[in-house]
């Protein structure tokens, strides 16, 4: 994330830099570090995973981050405000559609969007009606059938390319959502085409 030039930053010293990675709430108010690499601005006590230093930046205070186009830590909230469910969801989503081939765990979701495991996993069913798992296999069967129609590439390399490594695992969960398994779901468009 490019940061513009109009935007005051402080430097990242020794003490800013142990202050964020040891939590240190008395350090709340004299600066607010940002992750370039996840777009989200936090207050030193954050209890989020400590990012690399490289991507942070220093702020003096929340309008100044918001200025440079990071949004608020949905986990310590450090501009007092909570983000709303539905964009906090929906980032969430974003993230997963363009990620999805990747091991994405509740746990790294939590991380990412700076909110618990817990909370995102109810907020998220809450939101859009499953879990954050149910989301991604539906991704995962979606691309999976575009290219079991699209492509002579095997099962396993099928499978595999759409983040389902384990075969057997992928053969079930193919036919657990579409009712055939992925060489019948392959056999019966084939049909189809003739």
């Amino acid at each position: 994330m490019r940061i513009s030039e109009d935007v005051e930053l402080l430097e990242l010293t020794e003490l800013k830099w142990h202050a964020i990675i040891q939590n240190d709430a008395t350090s709340d108010g004299t600066f607010f570090y940002a992750v370039k690499t996840t777009g989200i601005f936090c207050r030193p006590s954050c209890k989020s995973k400590p990012p690399n230093r490289e991507n942070i930046a220093i702020f003096p205070n929340a309008l100044a981050a918001e200025r440079a186009n990071f949004r608020a830590c949905k986990r310590c909230k450090p501009t007092g405000q909570r983000l709303p469910d539905e964009e906090w969801i929906k980032r969430i989503t974003d993230y997963i559609d363009n990620h999805f081939v990747d091991t994405i765990t509740l746990g790294k979701l939590a991380d990412i969007a700076h909110g618990s495991p817990f909370h995102l996993h109810r907020t998220f069913k809450r939101i859009s009606g499953v879990t954050p798992s149910a989301y991604i296999n539906q991704l995962r069967i979606a691309a999976a059938k575009t290219k079991l129609i699209e492509t002579d590439l095997t099962i396993s390399l099928i499978g595999e390319s759409v983040g389902m490594a384990n075969t057997p695992y992928f053969i079930t969960m193919f036919k657990k959502m579409t009712g055939y398994t992925p060489a019948q779901y392959r056999l019966n468009h084939f049909k189809e085409v003739k």
